[in-house]
């Protein structure tokens, strides 16, 4: 008798777990490309629509006279990774809202209209946090380029825009994909904002920054270094961008000019064991809070590494790599004095009658490093553009702070991808915007001028 009320007991235990899995899993289960439900209520609901923050359509379906359905995109490639598409597949907000899309919250009133008139009912609405003018303009700033471009609001964590390239037509991805599937060197469905992942090059100097000034709190801005255009330990050179002499410069003026002697001279005296836990705290080696699919950003400090490797990382380059989002989400950081907000893209659910039917909110994920310090970094940052490698940000009708970068990404001397990231108005952040261009050169030069007319357009 003891072993049947055992029996029983577990059996009951799993019926409330799997319902209990089901009911905080809703959204999960149904998602699930091997959940059948999808179809039933796609046979039964229109897919429905998805809208940028001001309404614009981005993706609506169409049904044809013969009643077959048709998944319009209006901008084409512009929205390519951004918004996605839904068939062979889902990605971008077609994936991140796909069980709102597929349902319907319609008013009684109108289900019973819509199965009077035998048409299907209307899926919710997904309006996400998009700026068509601002994806737009960084859409064609970046040309014909390789890379990737994303705005943000760093106060909130609202994306503003995301684009990258090489790119698709969501209108074809039917007729492409097969193509697409078999060329295994394309990397045309690869989302660079979120997935891409390169060494940061000197914008990485953000974070050995960090790590020195919380290591030399009382004097770091004492730090003096003469720099004849490279940097040698033992057998191991590190050269500046071009081999320029910076001669005498202090901490300021050597984030500013980006002196890669410099910061491997810095790099060479800082501790491992607290390197490693800035690292972790801004999220390097862990889980982003992001939704949508990324790849994980990975560096490596440790004991008894090599002197090499350590310069190497200082000035972000050797096996360090990152994504995009992941720059922008330290950058947002510091704009937002230290406190990182959750990036998001979906703002809102709506019914066909324009009712919400659910509303996401800014949410922080915590803090990254402490008030002062971003402040520390947001100084070192406006020097940047009013001294250093940022000048064409310099002299505008607003401020503006950031980093530049130029990676090195093969054993050719001089391919280097072109970095930049920052915010602006410098004093009062609103925007923060991180730039890639792959194998453009230097950041200076090539993603500045992409990320002044981000800003223009922003400040207009």
């Amino acid at each position: 008798m003891a072993v049947t009320y055992l029996f029983v007991f577990v059996f009951l235990a799993m019926m409330g777990y799997i319902c209990h899995f089901a009911v905080t899993n809703k959204q999960e289960l149904i998602n699930n490309s091997y959940n059948t439900r999808q179809s039933m209520l796609l046979a039964q609901n229109r897919r429905g629509s998805i809208y940028a923050n001001d309404g614009t359509v981005l993706a609506e379906t169409q049904t044809n006279t013969d009643g077959t359905e048709t998944r319009v995109y209006p901008y084409a490639n512009m929205f390519a990774h951004a918004v996605g598409y839904s068939t062979n597949g889902r990605m971008g907000v077609e994936a991140l809202g796909n069980y709102y899309l597929i349902n319907s919250n319609e008013p009684v009133s109108q289900k019973v209209s819509d199965d009077m008139a035998g048409i299907k009912y209307t899926g919710d609405s997904v309006y996400t946090t998009l700026d068509v003018e601002l994806q737009e303009v960084a859409y064609n700033a970046l040309g014909v380029y390789k890379g990737a471009v994303v705005v943000t609001e760093p106060s909130t964590g609202r994306i503003l825009a995301m684009v990258s390239k090489p790119d698709f037509d969501p209108n074809n991805i039917d007729a492409i994909w097969n193509d697409l599937v078999a060329d295994t060197d394309s990397s045309v469905l690869l989302n660079r904002v979120t997935q891409g992942m390169y060494p940061p090059g000197s914008t990485f100097k953000i974070v050995t920054a960090l790590e020195y000034i919380r290591e030399n709190p009382d004097s770091y801005s004492s730090y003096y270094y003469t720099c004849n255009g490279s940097y040698i330990s033992g057998e191991d050179r590190i050269n500046c961008y071009h081999g320029t002499s910076h001669g005498s410069v202090d901490f300021r003026t050597s984030f500013a000019k980006s002196c890669n002697s410099s910061f491997a001279n810095i790099g060479l005296s800082l501790d491992k064991t607290s390197f490693r836990d800035t690292l972790d705290g801004l999220l390097f080696n862990c889980e982003l809070p992001l939704q949508s699919t990324y790849s994980m950003s990975k560096v490596t400090v440790e004991e008894g590494m090599l002197d090499s490797d350590m310069m190497q990382v200082a000035i972000g380059q050797g096996t360090t790599q990152i994504s995009p989002m992941h720059l922008n989400m330290i950058t947002c950081a510091i704009a937002n004095d230290g406190k990182l907000m959750k990036p998001y893209m979906v703002e809102r659910v709506e019914n066909s009658e324009g009712s919400i039917v659910k509303q996401f909110n800014p949410a922080a994920y915590g803090s990254l490093m402490t008030q002062e310090e971003a402040q520390i970094l947001t100084d070192l940052m406006t020097e940047v553009v009013n001294s250093g490698t940022g000048r064409k940000l310099s002299g505008l009708s607003y401020t503006a702070a950031g980093k530049t970068g130029s990676a090195e990404y093969n054993t050719v001397k001089g391919d280097s991808h072109a970095w930049f990231t920052g915010f602006a108005p410098a004093e009062d952040p609103q925007i923060c915007v991180t730039i890639i261009i792959e194998g453009a050169g230097s950041g200076g030069d090539f993603a500045v001028p992409v990320a002044k007319r981000i800003f223009d357009a922003y400040f207009e």
